[in-house]
């Protein structure tokens, strides 16, 4: 990536604060972008902006493609003329209505701001704005190739309120009769579903635009796998490994690790890279495309899946029982560079069990990978994740969504050996951990710096984002927005100039004071 060294922090929109129960792309997103340009921050880090399904994550969608409803700004759509004040005022009168402002309350919205958004779309039918509309169905041509299967799929869902591969026979392996039928049957359904992601395309390309204005760089996250119950595994079942009724055969996972000794059973299907291969990884190309449409750099999670995957006998109950199976490796990459060009806008996520054939294809293709400070601790001074040992091409993180916050892990996770370690190592004794462990990360050699909003609150366990292994209560933690007071600003402000990471970079002031003492300490040699 073509970046000069700079610093970042990971923020997903939906902790963002603000009222109607979920941080979204309305003022409080603009807000946020200002925070970052004054404190001289270059990067917003968030997680995957698709819909979230199983478990409200963000990394098991019904769709790669598709944009997350809950993100969408009410006010910006009143505001738009694309929502009504009425409906919106019904909606917020509604019981299922919850604007809990620390938590989001995935079920809540489910049942309140969904329905909202179909009556918007019910009411845009009737809308006589010629201008709105012509961007509408321009919108729908370009985003044909995934949108019409995509929006068909939601308004199935809806009609059997069931995973697609318990669908009717017809419905599931898409008999062109059944799907023409379905098409005319819930015409409203799936101009709902195509109005929804227009709307949510619209205010993510402005607010994007504004961060682009302000300096600001998007990092996305791509998870390798999709999910079994999606829409694109629904319309590629022939490039996933299943049997002749649609079942998977083998699933993804991880297996045992720090975060879990039974490993991770993740249940996603898995690639038929053969196949992909036989159609040119035309899926992949869109996919990667789409993504970077959306964002300006993309991580790439489990990025260690392209060397080899850990892959899951169908049905098993953990993940202990799996084998690591050979990825496309570099295969995959070489047509990634054919279409997009050799200085790919991809970050490694080389996390895990990270084996030479993995560090080869990461360097094969000038990848930058990642650096987790917390995990530095756990053996010697030779540890890879230690600040002294990063190298450039790196991106440092305090922790990930993944990991709990520093103070969280400083109090409550690592072991007394490992504390030891880091007041030793920083020559600390601990009492302001977080911002300990940033200075660690700011001032190595690795290009990019990312910082979880977290650390920079200096919060504990209670703003964890995600417990990898737990299927609930998840992805719900929200900051409130006077959090980021002055104080705050101004210590992050300092820290990314004292270590060269600012956007706008200055000469250093010069200290008279100490140019004379310097001057007279040679003139006594």
């Amino acid at each position: 990536m073509n970046l000069e060294r700079c610093s970042g922090v990971l923020l997903h929109p939906t902790s963002l604060p603000g009222k109607y129960g979920v941080g979204t792309f309305g003022r409080e997103a603009y807000e946020w972008v200002d925070f970052l340009a004054r404190t001289q921050q270059t990067i917003w880090q968030i997680l995957p902006l698709n819909p979230t399904s199983y478990g409200d994550s963000p990394y098991q969608s019904n769709s790669t493609f598709a944009g997350n409803p809950y993100l969408i700004s009410l006010d910006e759509m009143t505001a738009s003329g694309l929502l009504s004040r009425e409906l919106l005022n019904e909606a917020l009168a509604s019981p299922e209505y919850n604007a809990n402002y620390d938590h989001v309350d995935f079920g809540a919205l489910y049942n309140w701001k969904l329905p909202l958004l179909d009556k918007a779309a019910a009411e845009f039918v009737e809308n006589t704005d010629s201008d709105l509309h012509k961007e509408f169905e321009e919108f729908c041509q370009e985003n044909k190739y995934w949108l019409d299967d995509y929006a068909l799929f939601m308004a199935l869902k809806k009609k059997f309120n069931k995973a697609w591969n318990e669908w009717p026979d017809e419905y599931r392996t898409r008999k062109s009769r059944a799907l023409k039928s379905a098409m005319e049957e819930c015409a409203q359904e799936i101009h709902s579903c195509k109005f929804i992601q227009w709307v949510f395309e619209r205010q993510w390309n402005k607010l994007k635009e504004y961060a682009h204005e302000k300096g600001i760089k998007i990092v996305g996250d791509l998870p390798i796998f999709v999910a079994m119950d999606s829409a694109d595994a629904w319309t590629n079942a022939s490039q996933f490994y299943f049997d002749k009724n649609l079942v998977p055969t083998v699933v993804a996972g991880v297996p045992p690790d720090s975060f879990s000794t039974i490993g991770q059973l993740w249940g996603n299907p898995l690639y038929n890279w053969n196949k992909m291969k036989r159609h040119g990884y035309d899926w992949w190309i869109a996919r990667i495309k789409a993504a970077l449409k959306r964002q300006d750099i993309v991580r790439i999670d489990h990025f260690r899946g392209f060397a080899a995957y850990w892959e899951v006998p169908y049905g098993e109950e953990t993940a202990i029982n799996g084998k690591w199976v050979k990825g496309p490796g570099a295969d995959l990459f070489k047509v990634i560079v054919e279409e997009l060009g050799e200085d790919l806008p991809i970050i490694a996520e080389d996390l895990g069990v990270i084996t030479p054939d993995v560090v080869e294809l990461r360097d094969k293709f000038n990848l930058p990978g990642m650096k987790i400070l917390q995990f530095a601790f756990g053996g010697n001074a030779s540890h890879p994740f230690l600040p002294h040992n990063y190298t450039e091409n790196f991106i440092a993180y305090t922790g990930t969504h993944d990991n709990n916050t520093a103070r969280g892990w400083y109090e409550n996770d690592a072991p007394d050996k490992d504390k030891h370690y880091v007041r030793r190592y920083f020559s600390t004794d601990g009492w302001d951990i977080a911002w300990t462990m940033m200075r660690g990360i700011f001032s190595s050699v690795a290009k990019v710096a990312i910082v979880p909003i977290q650390d920079i609150l200096s919060l504990g366990n209670e703003a964890r984002m995600n417990y990898p292994g737990k299927a609930e209560n998840n992805w719900s933690w929200r900051f409130r927005k006077e959090m980021l007071n002055e104080h705050i600003e101004w210590r992050l402000t300092d820290l990314t100039t004292t270590y060269g990471r600012e956007r706008e970079k200055e000469p250093a002031p010069v200290d008279e004071d100490y140019e004379k003492a310097a001057q007279a300490a040679m003139n006594l040699k």
